[in-house]
């Protein structure tokens, strides 16, 4: 006779699995529970639910939040990360870009990490000429930390701006409002690291 503990067991794990993901998801494309919550047309105490890994979701719930974190629903309901991964660049998750975002503030960004990677993801993101997101400023919980690979780079966070050169690197809290801008006449591409954690 099956351990009934086994099943719970495995179903805690896919729950506490599943919220890890849609947390990740939701930091990286800079929602608050709310605006997920009310663009995936799903409960905001669903969302605040799964991210404490308690909850059981419907599929067509999780259907919804795969759609609005703009991942396929597999991706939501894999396993967490194990201790030692290898992305290659052919596997590389391109990361979608809001529609609501304009044109002139729309960049390439991939993931470098595993994509159920929770504590920590590293994106390439390669701006245009004249891009820059002054109008939209960032501010989230967390960490970050940008290394620029080629062209100049205006990082503004909070009072302070700097422009950084091929090889600079600036950490800073996420917290406080910031944004970027493209200093170069073509595009510029910057490695950033992001971590759920406030410095």
């Amino acid at each position: 006779m099956a351990d009934p503990r086994g099943s719970e067991d495995e179903e805690q794990f896919a729950v506490t699995s599943l919220g890890l993901a849609v947390r990740a998801g939701r930091k990286r494309l800079d929602l608050s529970v709310h605006a997920l919550a009310k663009q995936a047309g799903v409960s905001l105490g669903l969302i605040s639910q799964l991210e404490r890994g308690i909850g059981n979701p419907s599929l067509g719930s999780i259907q919804r939040l795969a759609t609005a974190l703009g991942v396929p629903i597999t991706q939501l309901l894999e396993p967490p990360a194990p201790d030692f991964a290898v992305v290659t660049h052919d596997r590389r998750l391109r990361l979608p870009t809001p529609t609501e975002v304009p044109e002139d503030e729309r960049t390439g960004r991939e993931l470098l990490t595993p994509r159920s990677e929770s504590t920590l993801q590293l994106i390439r993101s390669v701006l245009p000429p004249r891009f820059t997101n002054a109008g939209r400023p960032f501010r989230h919980i967390g960490t970050e930390s940008v290394t620029v690979l080629s062209g100049r780079l205006m990082v503004v966070h909070g009072e302070e701006q700097v422009v950084l050169e091929a090889g600079d690197t600036a950490t800073y809290a996420c917290s406080t409002a910031h944004w970027w801008s493209n200093e170069h006449d073509g595009e510029t591409v910057v490695i950033g690291a992001v971590s759920p954690f406030e410095r």
